[in-house]
């Protein structure tokens, strides 16, 4: 196994006590809710009134600590150590099951109730950790691995944990809440024993000053939320996809009865794909990304999620015919493979969806705000989780929707929220756009790129070797990038793309002397905005492989915003299709330049006093050697 795949995390200690301790938080959680509903729901023999009361209020009862406690737990994250948080958060577990236990033996609904209350205050207490602890414990490289095993260990607890809850109160019969009661108190105590071998995460804002009042703090919450805009649309685009996940999920034990002929195990065989489609989306996320936060891949989830749930609709819109199939009789019969594909692949286009977008905040968020930031998080995905339901209501009640026309509007109503999402932040359609062409044409080797800052404004300068240099510049760098860029090539029928893009065109002084200057003005306020930029100083595409001498451009950016210049160098791209080597037909040709090995590498920035042509030019030189 390769030292970059993500399963290597599992082998230490950094990771693994804290990915088994959240695994078997969600695992335990999903046995307790499991096991509740079927004690309230069938074996108490309950009037039907009574049953579907108690059915309403324990979403609600659940989702209320995320509105009470988030914006306090994440105050708690910033200021203490969060290893001893975790401890206290499982040891609280502890408890809450031990109090589960009395309302199984007893069986009490509202002590029942009760304990859900307090597991939502739970998975509250434990959220704005579970995320914000990551970027302490992994390296840049690792966020969207680390991210991807967790949203693949979560989805996969929840699917055993409702499993093992189901089968502990069936197979156990009068016994079953006993089994239970055991189950649960035994894995809150693994869970506590496994936290004990997280490593310390020292606090993030120790100075921080707690602020007693729920209300205020919230608002404070939401607002750090909100003050990065690229953050704040990924925490949409997270809470959307609980919105989304909450229509299908809830709906699918009526869907699997009535429109897919199904019984109880059908129901949970939908679900396993569902959840196993999620994990394997998660897991291919760091290989399709290239080990880097590729926010390319959100646009590529949203498409495959609309793309198959609307497919979804059209593959069993009338209810089945036939009624208690099992898990293969329901393969066999009509569309049944179909179905099994589209709930597969819904799950896999999420895991593309959701693991990025985490990657992203956790990524661009202020690390002393992050554990606040996702507790903003967790409060908009409670809301949208609410609208969710209360939406669904209305239009299988008031409306009078079936549950695949409900399906159906929440596929489009995706596509219409996605469309929303990336007019406001046109970086996730451009980085997928981008990630499809550089993924389709190269595979490309990085290194240095740690040299670019992580914030603040710097001036990046690069060989110029190929039509396709600034998507690749683009492509392999985190952070957004401002290109300038020669205003005839600006001035092409891709001019809307680099217009996203921000590119600043450009001409030269005796072209369009008024032009340059306005060019400049642009470079300098990108900068003093704290922005990246990209210029290729040679000032055109090279027609010989070798680097040209480097223009003065780049001095006169400098003596206006003196700024720190990182040289970088692409390498093997001279003969690909899109450089001036030979003509087309020779550059074309297959399979020879067709997916080239290529190469982009950075060295140590240069402080903007030394940062003169010459030196820039010299630098670059050596970072290409003569790996043209």
């Amino acid at each position: 196994m390769s030292d970059h795949s993500q399963f290597r995390l599992l082998r230490e200690r950094r990771f693994l006590p804290f990915f088994l301790t959240q695994a078997l938080g969600a695992f335990n959680d999903n046995v307790f809710r499991v096991a509740t509903i079927l004690l309230i729901g069938f074996a108490m023999n309950l009037p039907d009134e009574q049953v579907s009361f108690y059915n309403n209020i324990a979403p609600a009862l659940f989702i209320l600590p995320f509105f009470l406690f988030s914006a306090s737990a994440g105050q708690l994250a910033e200021k203490l150590e969060k290893t001893r948080i975790i401890r206290f958060v499982k040891a609280f577990e502890i408890a809450a099951m031990a109090i589960a236990t009395w309302g199984f033996v007893t069986k009490s609904p509202w002590l029942l109730l009760f304990v859900l209350f307090l597991m939502g205050a739970h998975s509250t207490l434990f959220g704005p950790i579970k995320y914000a602890i990551l970027p302490q414990a992994l390296r840049d490289n690792e966020l969207v691995g680390g991210n991807a095993l967790v949203e693949t260990a979560t989805q996969l607890a929840i699917l055993f944990g409702m499993m093992v809850g189901g089968a502990l109160m069936s197979a156990g019969g009068a016994n079953g809440p006993l089994l239970a009661s055991i189950a649960v108190l035994c894995v809150a105590a693994a869970g506590y024993l496994v936290s004990r071998a997280i490593p310390p995460a020292p606090p993030t804002a120790p100075e921080l000053k707690f602020n007693w009042n729920i209300f205020s703090e919230t608002w404070r919450a939401m607002r750090f939320t909100a003050q990065d805009r690229t953050v704040f649309n990924s925490v949409l685009g997270i809470s959307w996809f609980w919105f989304f996940g909450i229509v299908v999920t809830a709906q699918l034990p009526s869907y699997t009865k009535i429109y897919l002929g199904g019984n109880d195990a059908v129901f949970t065989f939908t679900l396993a794909l569902f959840s196993i489609g999620t994990g394997i989306g998660s897991l291919l996320c760091e290989r399709l990304s290239g080990h880097k936060v590729e926010i390319g891949l959100v646009p590529f989830g949203s498409i495959g999620i609309t793309l198959f749930g609307v497919d979804l609709y059209f593959a069993r819109p009338q209810p089945a015919p036939v009624q208690g199939l099992g898990p293969l009789e329901f393969l066999h019969s009509a569309g049944g493979w179909h179905i099994a594909l589209d709930l597969t692949l819904i799950g896999v286009f999420a895991g593309f969806y959701i693991v990025p977008l985490f990657a992203l905040v956790q990524s661009r968020a202020e690390r002393s705000q992050l554990s606040r930031i996702i507790a903003g998080n967790n409060i908009i995905n409670a809301l949208f989780m609410v609208v969710a339901t209360a939406l669904s209501l209305a239009l299988l009640n008031a409306l009078h929707f079936t549950i695949p026309q409900l399906f159906l509007v929440a596929a489009l109503l995706n596509a219409v929220v996605a469309i929303y999402i990336y007019t406001l932040v046109p970086e996730f359609l451009l980085r997928f756009v981008d990630w499809i062409l550089i993924s389709l044409l190269y595979r490309i080797r990085t290194e240095g790129l740690e040299n670019i800052p992580e914030e603040g404004s710097a001036v990046l300068v690069c060989n110029h070797v190929s039509f396709m240099d600034s998507q690749i510049v683009l492509g392999c760098i985190r952070r957004p990038v401002r290109f300038v860029m020669y205003y005839k090539i600006f001035n092409t029928p891709l001019k809307p793309l680099f217009k996203a893009m921000k590119a600043i065109p450009i001409a030269g002084a005796k072209e369009d002397p008024e032009l340059l200057q306005r060019a400049f003005e642009e470079v300098d306020k990108e900068l003093a905005a704290g922005n990246l930029v990209c210029i290729f100083p040679e000032g055109g595409i090279t027609r010989d492989g070798e680097i040209a001498p480097f223009r003065s451009g780049v001095e006169r950016i400098l003596a206006t915003r003196p700024v720190p210049v990182v040289p970088m160098a692409l390498r093997g791209l001279w003969g690909s299709i899109f450089s001036r080597k030979d003509s087309w037909l020779n550059r074309a040709r297959l399979p020879r330049r067709f997916r080239a090995r290529i190469e982009l590498v950075a060295g140590p920035a240069v402080p903007a006093a030394q940062a003169t042509a010459a030196l820039l030019e010299a630098k670059v030189r050596a970072l290409r050697g003569d790996q043209a």
